[in-house]
């Protein structure tokens, strides 16, 4: 398989490259290559930005390719995009064309409606919001095959964890409150239920809907179970081997709070489950990882390095999602 990635350098695209060498596929990243990063050996590294049609163009001339995985999308949500002219870049050059997209690409306003499937209605805020954006470019890829035939299909992940998660809001700000003894804010009462999914699930999925004609044109949710966000903390602490100090927060107080205490998915916007049922039947979707076992795998990645111990946070530029532990020592030391 000739597989071309756009993105590569972080987390998704990373664990992706991986799982198409493994596969034996031969692999080309393009980027803009301004994130440091070091591709794998054989990986042929194209540079050029996905908002400029030019220079698009002159990175892959006339080229073809069997796949093209595209999970970058994010840098385009600052406003309007060349949705179109990227996917004339690709019309006629391209097996099958996969987007990341994320379950953000839902009507956000279904918060609380059980469970999320793929003919619920889309995101409405237009290009210039993240959610907006995502709906925006799977329903222009989408019409595009129903025009032309363009084999593009979509994968909707929910909240993706796992080995080189840049997003510094999650799982590990998460395994350091549990090893530091830090407190542990949860708002609405630790109810918020939120679907969670291995990145390797992920990447594996997508690799096989190569050449999957049922795949194509197609929207597909993809994650794993749904946990409350006290029962997150429960299975996280229990991995770590600590007692969780969980300090709850009144709703009446959320309002008064001048930043975030405590990870984005535990706020009330994220109270969504997505079903698979759709990948499953139609696709032979079956998660590799349950929660748990993912987590004691990412918990060793964790270790390994080497940040049991951190002391300062930790911040990626593309998402810019961090922890501040005074803050939220601040808010325990006043609820209590």
């Amino acid at each position: 398989m000739r597989a071309l990635v756009l993105g590569g350098s972080v987390f998704v695209g990373k664990r992706l490259v991986r799982a198409l060498l493994a596969q034996g596929a031969e692999v080309a990243v393009l980027n803009r290559g301004k994130t440091p990063t070091a591709l794998p050996d054989g990986v042929e590294h194209l540079v050029a930005d996905r908002t400029d049609t030019a220079s698009m163009r002159s990175a892959l001339g006339d080229r073809t390719w069997d796949a093209v995985f595209d999970v970058s999308g994010f840098v385009m949500a600052a406003g309007d995009s060349n949705i179109a002219e990227l996917l004339d870049l690709f019309d006629g050059r391209v097996g099958d064309y996969v987007y990341v997209s994320s379950i953000m690409a839902y009507d956000q306003s279904l918060a609380g409606v059980f469970p999320w499937t793929e003919d619920l209605p889309s995101n409405p805020d237009g290009s210039g919001t993240y959610g907006g954006f995502k709906a925006v470019a799977e329903q222009a890829m989408l019409d595009r095959h129903t025009a032309t035939g363009f084999p593009a299909s979509v994968v909707r992940p929910a909240a993706i964890y796992g080995p080189d998660n840049n997003i510094f809001d999650m799982e590990t700000p998460m395994f350091l409150r549990l090893l530091q003894h830090r407190p542990i804010l949860l708002p609405h009462g630790g109810l918020v239920a939120t679907s969670y999914g291995h990145v390797d699930d992920l990447c594996e999925l997508m690799v096989a809907m190569v050449g999957q004609p049922p795949a194509r044109g197609e929207v597909f949710n993809v994650t794993a179970e749904g946990l409350t966000s006290s029962r997150y903390v429960q299975e996280l602490a229990a991995i770590v081997g600590a007692d969780p100090d969980v300090v709850y927060v009144p709703d009446d107080v959320l309002a008064s709070l001048a930043r975030p205490v405590f990870g984005h998915l535990f706020g009330v916007r994220h109270h969504a489950i997505a079903s698979i049922e759709k990948a499953t039947s139609l696709l032979g979707f079956r998660p590799r990882y349950d929660f748990v076992d993912g987590h004691v795998e990412t918990y060793a990645w964790f270790r390994e390095q080497g940040w049991g111990d951190l002391s300062s946070a930790l911040s990626d530029p593309v998402w810019g999602a961090s922890w501040d532990f005074e803050a939220e020592a601040e808010v325990a030391g006043m609820l209590r």
